[in-house]
């Protein structure tokens, strides 16, 4: 099952950096962004980290929670959010079950082969648990950016 715009998201719990637990009951009354990214440590992904913590202020000014939510382990989780100072937390998917949720897993092709990889894809989540609006074949530059005018657009 994948969620559709419009539809409230089921209850999940997910392993965060930090040694945190992240659920859904426990966000509401807050916006939260989800954004999913293909590896940690990869150029893209590093940028788009980087973006999101250069407006992590204006997020947090718009009642909005950050997360990045990758198949890396929390191990990795924790050397790529150290290394890159982000000041929110990762969320480690290694079952894929927030990945099938947002189905973000696309064939993709890599050096002459298929497989399955997280398509960049980030979602805007409401004060009540609402998907809003999601961006899918995300390309990194300007997103942020336009990821916060969403947020403070509603």
């Amino acid at each position: 099952m994948s969620l559709t715009l419009g539809q409230t998201l089921p209850n999940f719990t997910a392993e965060a950096t930090s040694n945190l637990q992240v659920t859904l009951p426990a966000l509401k009354g807050k916006k939260i962004v989800l954004y999913f990214y293909p590896k940690d440590s990869t150029p893209g992904c590093t940028t788009q980290g980087g973006d999101f913590r250069d407006l992590y202020s204006d997020f947090q000014a718009a009642n909005t929670e950050i997360f990045g939510i990758s198949r890396d382990s929390l191990k990795s989780h924790e050397n790529f959010k150290a290394k890159q100072n982000f000041p929110f937390e990762l969320l480690s998917d290694a079952d894929e079950t927030l990945c099938k949720l947002f189905d973000v897993l696309k064939l993709k092709m890599m050096f002459g082969k298929e497989h399955l990889g997280i398509e960049r894809s980030t979602f805007l989540i409401d004060e009540d648990g609402k998907l809003i609006k999601e961006w899918r074949k995300v390309k990194v530059p300007g997103h942020v950016q336009e990821v916060l005018e969403a947020v403070k657009a509603c």
